[in-house]
């Protein structure tokens, strides 16, 4: 199976998983930040370029909820493989809704001894099950003078 066949069934994965849990879970009007603003999450995913094909990502994301619109904190990710990258970002999560999040924001990337500035926009969609939160990912990262690259991943975080 090449990357790209990975890439496309974990993309789809993705995007399929949130329609499936909405169908065995109900949401209700309640949401986990309004018993705590914080959330710790941990993701394990995909990064894609093109130079150095699909690398095993690990990151953790942290996010202080502000309101019910706007959450802020950062993003600390390593891309393994070819790739060996760290990129932190900080963060703007805007929930449109208690479940569908827009993540935004500026970071920067270390290759070795090489430093990038890189800009993410992302998709994420929460859902919370037995006091843990499970949150498939899609994310681009615009490196500038530089190939951009796609995230994609699971989450599971939790309230504290």
């Amino acid at each position: 199976m090449n990357s790209h066949n990975i890439v496309v069934k974990l993309v789809a994965f993705i995007i399929i998983l949130p329609f499936a849990a909405n169908a065995l879970s109900k949401e209700d009007a309640h949401h986990h930040w309004q018993e705590t603003p914080h959330h710790l999450s941990a993701l394990i995913g995909t990064t894609y370029t093109k130079e150095c094909g699909n690398a095993f990502t690990v990151g953790v994301d942290y996010e202080y909820r502000v309101n019910d619109f706007l959450g802020v904190g950062f993003v600390a990710e390593y891309a393994f493989e070819d790739m060996d990258a760290y990129t932190y970002l900080i963060v703007a999560d805007l929930h449109v809704t208690n479940s569908f999040i827009v993540q935004v924001g500026p970071g920067v990337e270390f290759h070795g001894n090489h430093k990038m500035e890189v800009g993410r926009v992302g998709l994420l969609y929460e859902f919370e099950m037995s006091g843990f939160t499970i949150s498939p990912q899609l994310h681009y990262d615009y490196h500038r003078n530089h190939k951009s690259a796609v995230v994609a991943g699971l989450a599971i975080g939790m309230s504290f």
